[in-house]
């Protein structure tokens, strides 16, 4: 397992509140991270059918572009009734032709479930894996899990993606009506750089 020692570290996202979560949980590191989108880099095509295939493909294509090491989380929501979908295709299954709509995709989701009467209690799991990737091509990967079951109606507005239809197991709010900061220290996401941490960084 190689350890971080470099000062810089890119994070393979445009997305402002991921970095933002990712910058707290390194500062105790005293690294400076920047993002792809800050730093003006086009996202590349994600076409590997794994989590951890297109976690590698953003984290290598960073570390290329900017001679930085560079840190890519690639996740999603497996519900076990439908084979593990939607999988790595989560977001894809929001895709409109003006933007992403998760309400539809978690609709979509259920209307799925419904479909093939599938039993209660509808079992599933957030996965993220994380890739820490340095310029000489050298990665290494993580991984996090939380299990839960879905749930409709939806409850809660906090959170991203799927997380009003997602009941994690221990707790009787969904994701969606915890505070973002206390569902952070719980999350697949938080599984994931507890291992990041451990072996890397300390």
């Amino acid at each position: 397992m190689r350890k971080f020692r470099e000062a810089q570290l890119v994070v393979a996202t445009h997305n402002a509140g991921k970095l933002e979560e990712i910058s707290a949980l390194l500062a105790p590191f005293q690294i400076s991270v920047t993002s792809a989108g800050a730093l003006g880099l086009d996202e590349p095509t994600e076409t590997e059918t794994s989590f951890v295939g297109n976690a590698r493909i953003k984290a290598h294509a960073a570390t290329a572009a900017t001679g930085l090491p560079c840190l890519a989380d690639d996740s999603g929501l497996m519900v076990d009734a439908l084979g593990g979908a939607p999988g790595v295709y989560t977001a894809n299954w929001a895709e409109t032709p003006t933007g992403r709509d998760f309400d539809m995709a978690m609709h979509k989701t259920w209307m799925e479930l419904e479909a093939i009467q599938a039993p209660f209690p509808r079992r599933g799991q957030f996965c993220c894996t994380l890739v820490l990737a340095w310029p000489d091509g050298h990665d290494e990967v993580f991984e996090g899990k939380m299990a839960g079951q879905i749930i409709w109606p939806g409850r809660g507005t906090q959170g991203h993606g799927y997380d009003p239809i997602f009941q994690p197991d221990g707790y009787q709010q969904t994701f969606g009506e915890m505070d973002r900061w206390e569902k952070n220290k719980i999350s697949h996401r938080a599984a994931a750089f507890r291992k990041l941490v451990d072996e890397c960084f300390t």
